[in-house]
């Protein structure tokens, strides 16, 4: 049993130590105390402490006379249980939340002060960013662009897992480099999980907004990362932030299948913004007219296009050439 993890008891709340002592117990029942505590490296008070939490769950029992030997409880009866028994208590949980949110809601802030809170120090920041996105239940609206934490974007896993849930998620980008395939590999991780992007190229701020409540933006949108974050809680401040986002948003446009694909894409719009022919740049990107066809089809379409003038337009709106 050595390929089972000795944490995979907690999250019915037992630790390592019962979870090494379980799986010992499975493979050699009606083990005496000393053989199980030489076996798992742990001291008799230690041994003492993990099976006691064991038989308190339920997972153990110990066996009449002496010396004292110990018998693990079936997995499928005992195991099935406390995770039914947790599922409960975690549900009872969730209402509980819900009412203190009501609470919380309701609870009058007349004062300024009240509407906002100054987190500083990256940690902190970085916290309130995972927590915020974990909260939302409907919506979450971002504003993402440089200067980052650390110097480059952080993998939002927060993220991923609200998509999943089936938080709606609507981010501005500011239009990454042409030749940053990293950063365009990352945005499309995203919307490929259910993201809906667009890119504006001036865009030079930073927001967070869920389910329309609460705000997070930095103290400064100067072009340094000051690892400092204003919150903002329901106010006409707040109200006035989901407004710019807003307006931000329809201005922005989609990133869409084509465009997200990158490189290739956009060395083929500046070659047809300079002006050169088809013959010239297929043999610049090493292409058949096939291919020359299918592509300039394909962005056309993304683009909202139907000559190529127009998508010259387009691409230079969004940045692209």
């Amino acid at each position: 049993m050595d390929e089972f993890d000795p944490g995979f008891l907690e999250p019915i709340g037992l630790g390592v130590a019962e979870g090494a002592l379980y799986l010992r117990l499975l493979r050699r029942p009606r083990a005496e105390a000393s053989e199980l505590a030489a076996a798992l490296g742990v001291s008799s008070g230690g041994l003492s402490r993990a099976m006691g939490n064991l038989i308190e769950a339920g997972l153990a029992t110990r066996l009449p006379g002496r010396p004292a030997r110990y018998v693990p409880a079936p997995p499928q009866v005992a195991l099935d249980a406390l995770t039914t028994r947790r599922a409960e208590q975690l549900d009872r949980l969730r209402g509980v939340t819900r009412d203190l949110a009501a609470m919380y809601e309701d609870a009058p802030r007349g004062e300024p002060g009240d509407l906002v809170e100054l987190i500083e120090g990256g940690p902190a920041v970085r916290h309130h960013i995972a927590q915020i996105q974990l909260a939302a239940r409907q919506e979450v609206l971002l504003i993402d662009c440089p200067p980052y934490l650390g110097g480059a974007p952080e993998h939002n896993v927060e993220e991923l897992q609200g998509l999943r849930r089936g938080v709606v998620y609507r981010t501005i980008y500011q239009t990454p480099a042409p030749d940053d395939r990293a950063r365009l590999a990352e945005i499309t991780a995203y919307t490929e999980a259910g993201e809906d992007a667009r890119t504006l190229p001036d865009v030079q701020m930073k927001m967070m907004i869920a389910d329309r409540r609460m705000a997070l933006i930095p103290l400064s949108f100067e072009i340094s990362e000051t690892g400092s974050r204003i919150l903002v809680h329901r106010s006409p401040l707040l109200d006035a932030l989901i407004a710019c986002f807003d307006m931000l948003w329809e201005r922005a446009t989609p990133i869409g299948p084509a465009l997200r694909s990158g490189h290739r894409d956009r060395e083929l719009l500046t070659l047809l913004a300079s002006g050169m022919k088809d013959a010239a740049i297929m043999r610049s990107l090493g292409i058949t007219q096939r291919t020359m066809t299918r592509r300039m089809s394909a962005l056309l379409d993304e683009l909202g296009a139907t000559t190529r003038f127009q998508a010259g337009i387009q691409a230079n709106r969004r940045g692209l050439v």
